[in-house]
C-alpha cells in the first residue's frame, strides 16, 4: 500500500471525463471548419518501468486527456476534457473515471463570464470571479499542469488566485537540453500552490508540457524515455535544494549546553509523567536530568512552561523521500522504520540527514524483494526464481545496512521458507506481505517474524485459493469481512500460531479507516483534528472517498469490515500479540491518528507512548540510545503544552522536536508548507 506514492500524484493524477454540454445550440450550418487535432503521447514510468501512457489530444482551444497507468496491480484510468478561453484560463473541466484505488470519478466545471461553478467529490460550489482565477482540478491528470502553467505564465507576476480557493504560482527553476526522439531545450519549473510541496515539471520551448517529474515518478514525452534516471535526479536536486535551505533557515544549533527547564517528562517505563524537571543537553546527548528550574552560568534556555516532554515517536511502516522528512520531524516523529524504497535514493537521503544538510528522523531500512509479475511493484530487488530470490537474500545480508527483509505481494509462497532461513542466518529479520494465493498461516510457519497489514492476515479467511491478491482485490474483498466469524476455527488458528511463534503485525491501521471508512463529501476521520490548518488541495482530498462505494450496500460493507478489522486488532491485543504502530501514509501528522486509533482495542495513551517510543526502539535494536529522555542517551524528543497521558491527542500540539540535540519549532517549519502553525515556539535564551 504505498501510499507516499499516492499522495505526491493524487491531485494530478485521479480521473478522467467526457465533455458537458453548456450555452445554446450553435447553428451548425454556418459553423467554421474543426480545427486540426493533433496528438502527443506521454510515457508514465515509476523507477525506469514504463507503467502507462497519457495521450493528449487538441483541437482548437479543447484538449482530451486519456490517462491510465498500473503499478502494484492498481492505478487510475482517466479520460478529461478542458477548454480554455482566450486568457489562457480554463472555462470548462470535465473528469471523468476511477482513482487508484477504484473510487468513481466525475467532476466538471465552467466559468461563465464572472460565474464559477464546479461540482466535485465535496459537492457542488460556485463563486464570483472578480479577476483572473485559475480552477484547480481535484482530480485533474497530469496534463492539469499545461493548463496551470499556461495560465500562469500568461500573467505578468506568473501569480494568480486560484479556485475554489489559495493561489497558484510559478517559480522558474533552470533551461537545459534533452535528447530522445531528437533534440529538445526545456525549461524546469516548479508549481506552488494548494498542496503542501510544489511540483517539478518542464515545459519545451514553445511551452508545451514536456514532462512531470519527481524522484521515482516521471511523465514524459513519448521517445525521451532514455532520460528518465537523469530526469528523475532532477527532482531530487529541485527538492534537495529547497530543503537544504529550509534547513539552514530552521534548524536551532547550540554552541554551549541547552536545558529545557519546567517540564514533565513522559516515562516509558512507568508510563506516567515525571514530576517537574528540567534537561540538560550538551551536543547531540542528554547529560542530565535536574530539578525544574536548575540551571548555571553559560547554558542556553528554553522554557518548557508546565509541559510535557515526549520521547520521539516512531512510524514502523514507511516509504520514506526527502518530502516527507522534515514534516516528520515537525510533528515529533525522530525515527522511521523503512518498509521499501528504491534503495540508492533512501541510502543518500540517510548520508544527508545524518551530515545534518537536510532535516529528517533516522532511518532504519527495510530490504524489498519482490516477484516478477504482471502485477508487481517496481522498489527493490524484483525476482523470478527460487535461487534469484535466495540471492537476494543474500545481497541484503552482505550490505549490511538492513534490518529485515520485507516480502511482497508477487512473490512465489514457496520460495519463502528457503528466504527466511537465510535472512535468520545472517541476523535479518523478516516481515512483509503475504503472498498472492498463499495464507497468513503457511508465512507464519515459513518463519516469518512479524506480518505487514492487517488485511493482509484477514483475506485468508474469505478468500478462495484462486483469488489473485497482487490486484486490487487485495482491498475490495474486504467487503467480505463482515460475514466472517470471528469465532470460528480458521481464525482462532491463526491467532494461536502467531501467538505460538511469536509473530508480531504491523496492522497499519489508519489507512485501513481511510480505505473503508472515506466517503465522497465527507471529512475523512482521521483528519479532522487538523483539517483545518492545512491548503486548500489537502483539504479537498480530506473529503474524497478512495473506495468505489456506489450503493447503500457498499457503504454499509465497507463500514463493517473496519469493525471487523477493529474486533480482531483487539482480539490480537488481548492475546499479548506484539502490534507495531505504522501508517503506511507517510507518517507525520497521520502518526498520530495512527496511534489514536489503537486505544479503540485496549491501549492506553500510555501504553500507546511507550509502544511508539521505547518499545519500538527496542525493536529495532536502539534502546540503548534512543526511545526514553533519560542521561546518556540522545537528545531525541518533543515539547507539547498538554498532558498527553490523560489526553493522547495533546502529541498534536508541538511546541519544539529536538533530534540529536538540534531543536527545531514546528511554526517556523509549517509555514513552508502552507500549513497554518498549531502552536507557537518556546523562547531561546542565550546565555550571557
Amino acid at each position: 500500500m504505498k501510499q507516499s506514492l499516492i499522495t505526491s500524484i493524487s491531485m494530478l493524477a485521479l480521473a478522467a471525463c467526457s465533455g458537458a454540454a453548456t450555452g445554446a445550440q450553435t447553428d451548425t450550418s454556418s459553423a467554421q471548419p474543426a480545427a486540426q487535432a493533433t496528438d502527443t503521447v506521454y510515457t508514465v514510468m515509476t523507477s525506469g518501468t514504463k507503467i502507462g501512457d497519457m495521450l493528449v489530444t487538441e483541437a482548437g482551444d479543447t484538449v482530451t486527456v486519456d490517462f491510465e497507468y498500473r503499478n502494484n496491480g492498481r492505478g487510475p484510468t482517466m479520460l478529461e476534457t478542458i477548454t480554455v478561453g482566450e486568457n489562457g484560463v480554463p472555462v470548462a473541466w470535465n473528469v471523468a473515471g476511477n482513482s487508484t484505488f477504484g473510487n468513481a470519478i466525475n467532476e466538471s466545471f465552467t466559468l461563465d463570464g464572472s460565474a464559477a461553478r464546479w461540482t466535485d467529490s465535496t459537492g457542488d460550489g460556485e463563486a464570483v470571479v472578480a479577476e483572473p482565477s485559475v480552477y484547480i482540478a481535484q482530480s485533474g491528470t497530469p496534463y492539469s499542469l499545461a493548463i496551470y502553467s499556461a495560465a500562469l505564465l500568461a500573467d505578468a507576476d506568473q501569480s494568480m488566485p486560484a479556485l475554489p480557493g489559495g493561489s497558484l504560482s510559478l517559480q522558474e527553476l533552470e533551461t537545459f537540453s534533452v535528447s530522445g526522439a531528437d533534440e529538445e531545450t526545456v525549461t524546469a519549473y516548479a508549481l506552488i500552490g494548494p498542496e503542501l510541496d510544489p511540483t517539478y515539471f518542464l515545459l519545451d520551448d514553445e511551452d508545451a508540457l514536456f514532462a512531470q517529474i519527481s524522484p521515482e515518478f516521471l511523465i514524459v514525452r513519448e521517445g525521451f524515455e532514455d532520460e528518465d534516471v537523469r530526469l528523475r535526479d532532477k527532482a531530487v536536486h529541485y527538492s534537495t535544494t529547497r530543503f537544504e535551505q529550509l534547513q539552514a533557515e530552521t534548524a536551532h544549533t547550540f554552541d554551549a549546553p541547552v536545558r529545557i527547564t519546567n517540564v514533565r517528562i513522559f516515562d516509558p517505563h512507568t508510563m506516567g509523567l515525571t514530576p517537574p524537571a528540567s534537561v540538560l543537553v550538551e551536543g547531540e546527548r542528554i547529560v542530565s536530568i535536574d530539578a525544574a528550574n536548575a540551571g548555571a552560568a553559560g547554558e542556553y534556555v528554553i522554557d518548557g512552561a508546565g509541559g510535557t516532554l515526549i520521547p520521539g515517536l516512531s512510524d514502523m511502516h514507511g516509504h520514506m523521500g526527502q518530502d516527507a522528512a522534515m514534516q516528520n520531524l515537525a510533528a515529533g516523529v525522530t525515527f522511521v522504520r523503512d518498509m521499501g524504497n528504491d534503495n540508492e535514493v533512501l541510502a543518500e537521503l540517510i548520508e544527508k540527514i545524518d551530515a545534518g544538510t537536510l532535516a529528517g528522523p533516522r532511518i532504519v531500512q527495510s530490504s524489498f524483494i519482490e516477484g516478477k509479475s504482471p502485477y508487481n511493484s517496481n522498489n527493490g530487488m524484483i525476482v523470478t526464481s527460487q535461487e534469484e530470490a535466495n540471492e537476494a537474500v543474500r545481497k541484503s545480508c552482505e550490505m549490511g545496512v538492513f534490518h529485515q527483509i520485507k516480502i511482497y505481494n508477487s512473490m512465489k509462497g514457496e520460495w519463502v521458507p528457503e528466504m527466511v532461513d537465510l535472512a535468520h542466518e545472517c541476523g535479518l529479520r523478516v516481515a512483509g506481505h503475504v503472498p498472492a494465493f498463499s495464507r497468513a498461516d503457511a508465512m507464519i510457519e515459513a518463519g516469518y517474524d512479524e506480518l505487514t497489514h492487517i488485511n493482509q492476515v484477514m483475506l485468508g479467511w474469505v478468500l478462495d485459493a484462486d483469488e489473485d491478491t497482487r490486484t486490487l482485490l487485495r482491498l475490495t474483498a474486504l467487503q467480505r469481512l463482515p460475514k466472517l466469524d470471528l469465532a470460528s476455527d480458521a481464525v482462532k488458528h491463526t491467532l494461536d500460531l502467531m501467538v505460538a511463534n511469536d509473530v508480531a503485525i504491523d496492522p497499519t491501521f489508519a489507512i485501513h479507516e481511510s480505505l473503508l471508512l472515506s466517503r465522497n463529501g465527507e471529512l475523512n476521520p482521521g483528519m479532522v483534528d487538523y483539517i483545518e490548518h492545512m491548503p486548500v488541495g489537502v483539504q479537498r482530498r480530506a473529503r474524497q472517498a478512495w473506495s468505489n462505494i456506489e450503493t447503500p450496500e457498499d457503504d454499509a460493507a465497507y463500514a463493517g469490515a473496519f469493525d471487523q478489522i477493529t474486533e480482531t486488532l483487539q482480539m490480537m491485543h488481548d492475546r499479548g500479540i506484539f502490534i507495531l504502530f505504522g501508517t503506511d501514509l507517510g507518517g507525520a501528522l497521520t502518526l498520530h491518528r495512527e496511534l489514536e486509533l489503537y486505544q479503540t482495542i485496549g491501549f492506553t495513551p500510555g501504553e500507546i507512548l511507550r509502544r511508539s517510543t521505547q518499545d519500538a526502539a527496542d525493536y529495532l535494536g536502539m534502546g540503548e540510545d534512543i526511545g526514553s529522555i533519560e542521561e546518556g542517551k540522545l537528545a531525541d524528543f518533543f515539547l507539547v503544552p498538554g498532558d498527553p497521558v490523560s489526553d493522547l491527542k495533546a502529541v498534536k500540539t508541538i511546541r519544539m522536536v529536538m533530534k540529536g540535540g538540534v531543536a527545531y519549532f514546528p511554526s517556523e517549519i509549517y509555514p513552508a508548507f502552507g500549513i497554518e502553525p498549531f502552536t507557537d515556539a518556546p523562547e531561546i535564551v542565550a546565555p550571557e
